[in-house]
């Protein structure tokens, strides 16, 4: 907690219209079991009522509660009361954005804005005062909450916009004000929603909507949707990465746990380096020396932090699980299981693919690589032969067994070689309950799915075998 206010009740009341007394917040708020003392508390209507909630969010400490109506009991408490709430909070972000001169950044793209959002926050961090979207926080929820949270101090914002359906981004965009637009990739991903990869590419490339006069927008060189996305950019400045561009990656190494880089931007060479293996991390990365050059950033000073990041939980962290601590016996885990579509799948095979597993710690003798697949959703009609598909990824090869989570997967598990086809189960709890008897000392295990498939209960019940060490990446920090 902070005793910097981050809201007065004046403040939130002329940015809201809404009528309260008189109070101080540290900070917002939409859920009560993370809620801190000073915080405002927001009382969203989603899956549950957060009316419902009010009068916890104020026993534990919260200054006020953003309402749209008195819950009973707390009709003396300090409330900001409004027509809407959601509308509010939106006011509240904007508000937010209009008192700053933070120079702020929006990050879209089918794969790697999370990473890309966290590693903007890591290497601009040393240069000023950063504020980030937590975890996720990337909707129409998200995107106002993580501005209403932004101190007025700010240097540098990094604001996370995604999208399920059309029509999404833009107006998050504008909400956002952006200098800076990035798009990290444009992949098959929500084609339940849309016609074609065409139609995602214009639904990211609505982000350029946002961007003030001035603005910049950030785009992927290679793609075959590049054309595309260009063009919707044409009456910006617009910079492109990849393996060809403005920004342009010349050479990557890959080691198992980190990568060396280089790239040219203007006939000047970039050597920088990422403490996790990946070879996807190395074009985020040149994203992010991008957008940090178009910001005037010490380039110095951007590639030594850069190389200081780790992944967020569940999006490709690298732990260690002891089994015996007197035999010294352990199996890596790899925990991708936030998200899937077929580009994170493909980038989470490789970078397991590049990691060695070892020989002659377990029963089996042989160290070896495994995957544990849970179903891509929203990916349309086109679901059955995507999953299938899988089967032909050259990483693949390099992996003893693939075990397959969910009704889409059955799909994939009918497509592998015998020798690699290991069990198929509906549910993410069936496999769950076989952890034991699927890894062995020795091996790399890495379990990627879409959120909804609750692959995270395997990457738990595989943690339960054992002890888990320190992320090895986060041991070279």
């Amino acid at each position: 907690m902070t005793d910097t206010p981050l809201w007065t009740s004046d403040e939130a009341a002329a940015a809201t219209g809404g009528r309260t007394g008189t109070w101080t917040a540290t900070g917002v708020s939409i859920d009560t079991r993370t809620l801190k003392p000073g915080d405002l508390f927001v009382a969203l209507t989603d899956v549950r009522d957060g009316h419902d909630f009010v009068a916890e969010a104020l026993r534990k400490g919260a200054a006020a509660a953003l309402v749209s109506r008195v819950p009973e009991g707390v009709e003396e408490a300090s409330l900001l009361v409004v027509p809407d709430v959601l509308a509010a909070l939106r006011d509240l972000g904007t508000a937010a954005r209009a008192r700053t001169a933070a120079r702020v950044i929006g990050v879209t793209g089918s794969v790697g804005k999370t990473s890309t959002k966290e590693m903007l926050r890591t290497a601009l961090r040393g240069q000023g005062r950063v504020h980030a979207a937590e975890a996720s926080y990337n909707n129409h929820w998200g995107v106002p909450l993580t501005l209403a949270r932004m101190p007025a101090a700010t240097d540098f914002a990094v604001i996370e916009i995604g999208m399920n359906h059309p029509g999404e981004i833009a107006p998050l965009a504008r909400l956002a004000d952006l200098d800076v637009a990035l798009i990290t990739t444009v992949a098959p991903a929500h084609l339940a929603a849309f016609d074609s990869i065409e139609g995602i590419a214009r639904e990211k490339a609505a982000i350029f909507e946002g961007l003030r006069a001035g603005g910049v927008a950030v785009v992927p060189a290679d793609l075959p949707v590049t054309p595309l996305l260009m063009q919707a950019a044409s009456a910006v400045d617009v910079r492109s990465f990849g393996m060809t561009g403005d920004y342009r990656l010349s050479d990557v190494q890959v080691g198992e746990h980190g990568i060396v880089a280089q790239a040219v931007h203007g006939g000047n060479e970039i050597l920088f380096k990422v403490a996790t293996a990946g070879r996807h991390f190395a074009m985020n990365a040149l994203a992010v020396l991008a957008v940090a050059d178009v910001l005037g950033l010490d380039p110095a000073l951007t590639v030594a932090d850069l190389g200081r990041w780790q992944p967020p939980k569940g999006r490709g962290t690298r732990e260690r699980i002891l089994l015996d601590q007197i035999e010294d016996l352990s199996f890596d885990l790899v925990d991708d299981a936030f998200n899937a579509n077929p580009a994170s799948v493909a980038a989470g095979l490789e970078l397991v693919a590049s990691m060695r597993p070892q020989d002659g710690a377990g029963r089996i003798g042989r160290g070896r690589r495994i995957a544990i697949l849970g179903d891509m959703l929203e990916l349309g009609a086109q679901e059955q032969a995507l999953h299938a598909a899988i089967a032909e990824d050259p990483s693949l090869s390099a992996f003893a067994v693939v075990h397959c989570v969910g009704p889409r997967m059955r799909a994939l598990h009918d497509a592998l070689p015998p020798s690699r086809r290991g069990e198929w189960t509906e549910t993410a709890e069936e496999l769950a309950a076989r952890a034991r008897i699927m890894v062995d000392a020795g091996d790399i295990v890495l379990v990627k799915g879409s959120k909804g498939i609750r692959v995270s209960l395997v990457v738990d019940a595989l943690r339960k075998l054992g002890q888990a060490e320190a992320s090895l990446e986060q041991d070279k920090d």
